[in-house]
């Protein structure tokens, strides 16, 4: 049973692997966006987590602190009953002082303990914060390296088609050409729409020049 649970876990990994490197050969900075994703809600998630175990010490401390004012006052309650010669009040003060010392002295312990682990843990939270970081920024250095590349490409591409047609920058020089008959259609159609207004504004010139002279 244990080898054939091998067996299918050992499967579904291949073809999770499989996935994921059509995914890889397909589009690697969408597969590196998700994987940097998923790490950014682990790092939350341990962020929380952390949060959690300061507002637990938090609650420890205000234990210890209870704790310890109780011990304080049963203490002070035995020392009143015992000089009063109530050795039944004594007794029972004396032991609620000794349970509050040792639950404060536990809580203490803990408190102790909890400050050491939160150191640790504080340390690799801000490693984990610092790798992924690093991984976002050595992210957007591939993004553009691969966005050069695409350009360089998409270049070369078109310097090549230009190349076998015998004509370099040819899409360019298509569309100049192009430019050029659009505009001396335009012009001609100017051209055609003003000549009669032209003209008669020419031939207003030429008469009033005309008759200028013959005055003179």
């Amino acid at each position: 049973m244990t080898k054939l649970l091998t067996r299918m876990k050992n499967a579904i990994m291949a073809d999770l692997h499989e996935v994921l490197d059509q995914k890889e050969s397909k589009n690697p900075i969408a597969l590196l966006n998700q994987y940097l994703r998923e790490s950014e809600l682990e790092t939350e998630k341990v962020g929380k987590l952390l949060q959690r175990q300061y507002t637990l010490k938090d609650e420890f401390t205000r234990e210890y602190r209870s704790a310890l004012e109780l011990a304080e006052k049963r203490q002070h309650q035995a020392e009143i009953a015992q000089k009063a010669g109530e050795m039944a009040l004594y007794e029972f003060a004396a032991a609620e002082q000794r349970q509050y010392a040792e639950r404060a002295e536990r809580l203490n312990q803990a408190i102790e303990q909890m400050n050491g682990q939160l150191a640790d843990l504080e340390r690799k939270y801000e490693e984990m914060k610092h790798k992924l970081k690093d991984m976002q920024i050595r992210r957007l250095e591939l993004m553009g390296r691969e966005n050069i590349a695409r350009v360089n490409n998409r270049i070369n591409q078109v310097l090549e088609s230009a190349a076998i047609s015998g004509k370099p920058f040819s899409r360019f020089n298509e569309i100049e050409t192009y430019l050029d008959r659009l505009e001396e259609k335009v012009n001609q159609s100017y051209l055609r729409s003003t000549i009669d207004g032209r003209i008669a504004q020419l031939e207003k010139e030429m008469q009033f020049d005309e008759k200028s002279k013959s005055i003179s």
